[in-house]
């Protein structure tokens, strides 16, 4: 399978119980390996025949008598795992014998979750699209009806802990959202504990619960395609006091539909920051997270997330 990261093409492939992932460009002749198949767990170039394993070593060379394998002939490959059914793409060839692997996405694989899966592309930066997976104001606005609703309003207290992982926001005192997915989740109504989450590097994930019957997680792992397209996996877990058969007809097409307003959202704000030759922001206290957010993305890109201490803050919004 093709697939670009960080504007790299790679191309993602199953090698028996495994994957790897190889820079998309044969080291013979330059020809796209996607185009190729897969031959005894490894990668075969459709133009001459090479073969690769997921390291990117070269295990075959037709019609050619000696050793195949030569540095000259690697092709180039990136570090890959696969977990709770998504491959995770590494941006150095090796991964580090202490790396502790990809987080556990939360509901996946325990009893009584329905999860839904979804992935969509998004015309935005990398920090737009985290930020709009993040942001609580624009519910009761651009998925009016469906989460929030302009029409209720609440003072909630808001407690933000930032650290070199990332930053969460517990809101406190929120009553159930008043739109389709609250009446879901808790149509007797009653206070939610709601926390939303940056987790470095890429990923947005929002957790509602209201008491012990009632859970619903949302974890969204970006994946930077290029400086203004990043793909989203969404996998959303929830728990009801009904049978999974029952939730998935409802949830699934409303979440899909909150995914697609966002994308068509998040285009026009791509637009018009390229028609105006750049960003330019101005915030308030409600928008809790997008600041932190951007700072953490630049604290990892200059690579000082170590100098980052564990910090709280507590703001009131209306909600």
């Amino acid at each position: 399978m093709a697939c670009t990261v960080l504007g790299m093409p790679l191309v993602v492939f199953r090698s028996g119980e495994d994957v790897g992932a190889l820079v998309d460009r044969c080291p013979h002749r330059n020809v796209p390996l996607s185009e190729g198949s897969v031959v005894d767990n490894d990668l075969q170039c459709p133009y001459h025949g090479w073969r690769f394993d997921r390291t990117g070593t070269c295990t075959r060379v037709p019609g050619f008598c000696g050793s195949p394998e030569h540095r000259g002939r690697k092709a180039t490959s990136w570090g890959c795992t696969e977990k709770d059914g998504l491959v995770w793409v590494y941006a150095k060839d090796v991964i580090p014998d202490d790396d502790p692997g990809p987080p556990d996405i939360p509901g996946v694989g325990r009893d009584g979750y329905t999860v839904v899966r979804a992935e969509l592309d998004f015309p935005g930066t990398l920090h737009a699209t985290l930020e709009n997976a993040l942001d609580v104001p624009h519910t009761a606005f651009l998925h009016g009806g469906l989460f929030r609703s302009e029409a209720s309003s609440n003072r909630i207290e808001c407690r933000v802990v930032r650290d070199h992982y990332g930053v969460e926001c517990e809101y406190i005192g929120e009553p159930a959202p008043t739109g389709l997915i609250g009446r879901i989740l808790a149509p007797g109504g009653g206070v939610t504990t709601h926390y939303d989450r940056f987790l470095l590097p890429s990923t947005a994930q929002v957790e509602y619960r209201l008491g012990e019957r009632s859970h619903l997680i949302a974890t969204n792992i970006l994946t930077p395609i290029t400086d203004f397209l990043t793909r989203m996996y969404a996998v959303v877990a929830v728990k009801l006091p009904v049978p999974g058969a029952l939730v998935r007809p409802v949830i699934e097409p409303v979440i899909r539909k909150i995914l697609r307003q966002d994308a068509e959202m998040l285009a026009k704000q791509t637009d018009n920051i390229q028609r105006f030759g750049g960003e330019r922001y101005t915030s308030t206290e409600v928008d809790v997270l997008g600041p932190h957010i951007w700072h953490l993305l630049k604290m990892a890109e200059r690579g000082e997330l170590e100098q980052v201490e564990r910090s709280y803050r507590t703001i009131f919004m209306e909600t």
